[in-house]
């Protein structure tokens, strides 16, 4: 989001104005009316997830390894990791400045750790005796290289893209806090995650482009169209998921997810993230799309709206064929780890691609691509109509002849240089 794809448009004539205004603003008060009427209670309880284990942070002092004894699972006691004991100096906790000991973390995604790491501690208590506890290793802790890797990540975005740029992370922020505190509340409290999705969507829309892009003629037809491509891509989704019969269990972290919280409808969970998936780059192809045509009759201003249309067209056409394999590659590499579990299984093709999993992936990428293909002529004919549309109202002379294309201009010189009258083939060209 927040791309700069053109100069600062021209105004619009106030007709034209007008009718954006009473376009745009019923929409954005339904939109807030609609999150108003969504938004999540505040005393809904929380989910029970187990017992909050305490967590402190660490550093990792001394780090001893031995040989697992053997067991009888494993009688040459290879139990799949080292064994051995972790000192660690606690940081927070009721042994914050003592050396606590651990045992080295084993077992399947389990951290590795040295001397000098900092790492997160988790405090377990003996139900049998409360006055026992132990320590054990969680993770490391991430939150110094994030803070820098986020500070770079927003240094290099105002460098280059100065004040458009700083927009651009306000634009950011707003969706997080959209998204944290509507969006995720709202389904977690038992909405339809396809109608919060949508109400999130279109806020999101509306607060990033206006902030990112400015309130122009140019931005409003981008965030119509963004809408329309929106609505498009909850209609397409809703058939195909239906058509596919699609529960919405295609994932472990789903079926986790309805055992800690079972009225969640996971079916309606898949459409959202389809909605909000699909945001990112719809935003993207609309604003690019409007920026095109008001491009084009800014070089042109003799171009007809169909001409406009055709122009812009090609343009959007080179953009999609580009950003389909953009979103297939990034949801393939979101899936990595299902994609290596197909790979090792032994079921036929056909059987593996109309599973749920991957039948759930196939429909994403498909109905967030559809949605993408409908963005480019709904905005550009958008676009196109409120630019020829300007550009009658501001005409208050005798009309501007439209420049001769090259291909005229070159018909011109060659007719000439044949007749032999006026100029020369050469000097024309």
């Amino acid at each position: 989001m927040g791309a700069d794809h053109t100069r600062p448009a021209a105004a619009a004539p106030p007709g034209v104005r007008r009718l954006l205004i009473a376009t745009v603003v019923p929409l954005f008060v339904l939109t807030v009316i609609a999150a108003l009427v969504l938004w999540p209670q505040a005393d809904r309880d929380p989910v029970d997830g187990g017992a909050d284990v305490p967590r402190y942070h660490g550093t990792v002092t001394r780090v001893v390894t031995e040989p697992c004894p053997p067991t009888p699972e494993s009688p040459e006691g290879d139990t799949g990791g080292p064994c051995g004991t972790v000192t660690v100096a606690a940081e927070q906790g009721p042994d914050a400045g003592r050396q606590v000991e651990t045992p080295v973390p084993t077992g399947p995604g389990a951290p590795r750790v040295a001397v000098g790491d900092e790492v997160v501690l988790v405090e377990l208590v003996d139900p049998g005796d409360p006055s026992v506890k132990t320590y054990n290793i969680a993770e490391h802790q991430r939150g110094t290289p994030l803070i820098w890797l986020v500070a770079l990540f927003a240094a290099a975005i105002v460098a280059f893209g100065r004040w458009r740029g700083l927009a651009a992370l306000g634009g950011l922020v707003a969706s997080f806090a959209i998204l944290l505190g509507f969006v995720l509340p709202g389904i977690g409290a038992g909405q339809s995650p396809l109608l919060v999705a949508i109400v999130g969507a279109a806020l999101i829309m509306f607060v990033v482009l206006y902030l990112t892009h400015g309130i122009t003629a140019q931005t409003s037809v981008a965030v119509l169209g963004t809408l329309g491509s929106l609505v498009i891509t909850g209609v397409l989704g809703t058939l195909a998921t239906a058509a596919t019969h699609l529960t919405g269990f295609g994932s472990e972290d789903a079926t986790t997810l309805s055992m800690f919280q079972g009225d969640v409808d996971l079916h309606g969970l898949l459409l959202a993230g389809i909605i909000i998936g699909s945001l990112g780059v719809l935003d993207d192809v609309t604003v690019t799309q409007a920026a095109t045509v008001t491009e084009l009759a800014h070089a042109n201003p003799g171009l007809s709206r169909r001409q406009l249309y055709r122009a812009a067209t090609r343009v959007g056409r080179a953009h999609i064929a580009s950003t389909v394999n953009t979103i297939v590659l990034a949801y393939a590499g979101a899936s990595l780890p299902l994609l290596l579990l197909l790979v090792a299984d032994s079921r036929p093709v056909g059987q593996l691609l109309t599973s749920e999993f991957l039948a759930q992936e196939i429909v994403r990428s498909a109905v967030a691509t559809l949605g993408l293909i409908a963005a480019v002529p709904l905005t550009t004919a958008l676009a196109a109509v409120v630019t020829t549309a300007g550009r009658a109202g501001r005409a208050a002379g005798p009309a501007t002849p439209r420049p001769p294309s090259p291909r005229e201009d070159a018909w011109e010189a060659l007719g000439e240089g044949r007749s032999g009258g006026g100029r020369s083939t050469e000097a024309a060209w």
